[in-house]
């Protein structure tokens, strides 16, 4: 019997480590988070159960209402701007990359790559100086480029382009990376074979590239869109944590933060059953959109 079990299920050796840290640290956790939101008060004393009470505030109540929607709304402004920016340009990098003529490869893939590794507290105050017009603005006159000299992060037209931009900038090198060794798996022979069928540049990528990769663009979409609707850092490094100006880079992590762990103004004191209302939205949100994305993109795999 001995024998048999170790030939049949050493598997759960292996597993039971992981499967204990992700029950402990994910699941736990997360089911914890849809008992709370249908509680109210702040700690295990105070708290009443309200059933649903706290969805129904949430899209009722005309002031939560409001900066949900604003927050729902730019977190999807933040998530296109990165699917468009982000992953456009993630795959032109890497094409380019991946040309058999491009020489100092390792450079430039160093170059796109070291944003990175910045932590993102210290990139968003670093671009928060870069984008400041106090002194900026006078740079930027001196070189000829005073169209440039304006106060980005202070506009409301402006200023949740300017993060989202700042965020892609950082994080252009993961969804390079991605690209570049989706295409060297790419089967030389093809790529011959069009070059012999006379096809260019655009209509190799078009036709032959771009279709083999489209399970690792799928795979960058679905993390883009976790990322983004989790993000919270890079606007409390550029914007604080009410999404200033007036709420226009306010995004669904620093709303949960400001209700659930900090304290809506004017009331300042944390409703933990709210903020898990809201996190209970958006864990539903992102079942419900990347579970079919993965299934197509495991189909075209």
């Amino acid at each position: 019997m001995r024998i048999k079990h170790s030939r049949h299920f050493p598997w759960l050796l292996y597993l039971a480590p992981a499967l204990l840290v992700y029950t402990v640290f994910m699941a736990f956790p997360l089911i914890d988070s849809l008992r709370l939101s249908l509680f109210s008060g702040n700690n295990q004393v105070t708290r009443v159960f309200v059933g649903l009470d706290n969805f129904k505030r949430l899209f009722t109540d005309p002031e939560i209402s409001t900066r949900y929607w604003g927050a729902f709304f730019n977190t999807w402004k933040f998530f296109f701007v990165h699917f468009i920016v982000q992953n456009g340009l993630g795959i032109f990098f890497a094409v380019l990359l991946t040309q058999e003529t491009m020489k100092g490869r390792q450079i430039y893939q160093t170059i796109i790559f070291i944003p990175t590794t910045f932590a993102v507290l210290i990139t968003g105050y670093l671009w928060k100086l870069m984008l400041n017009p106090v002194w900026a603005g006078d740079f930027l006159v001196s070189i000829g480029l005073p169209f440039l000299k304006h106060p980005y992060l202070g506009d409301t037209n402006t200023a949740l382009w300017a993060v989202s931009l700042v965020s892609c900038w950082q994080w252009l090198g993961i969804p390079t990376m991605m690209f570049v060794a989706a295409l060297r798996n790419i089967n030389v022979e093809l790529l011959e074979a069009a070059r012999l069928e006379g096809a260019g540049s655009v209509k190799t990528f078009w036709y032959i590239k771009l279709p083999l990769i489209k399970p690792i663009v799928g795979i960058v979409a679905v993390l883009t869109f976790v990322n983004n609707f989790n993000a919270f850092d890079i606007v409390f490094a550029m914007e604080n944590v009410n999404g200033a100006p007036e709420y226009s880079t306010d995004l669904i992590g620093t709303l949960f933060y400001r209700y659930g762990i900090a304290g809506q103004h004017p009331i300042g004191i944390p409703d933990a059953g709210l903020g898990a209302a809201i996190a209970t939205i958006t864990f539903l949100l992102l079942m419900v959109l990347v579970i079919p994305t993965l299934r197509q993109t495991q189909r075209g795999a």
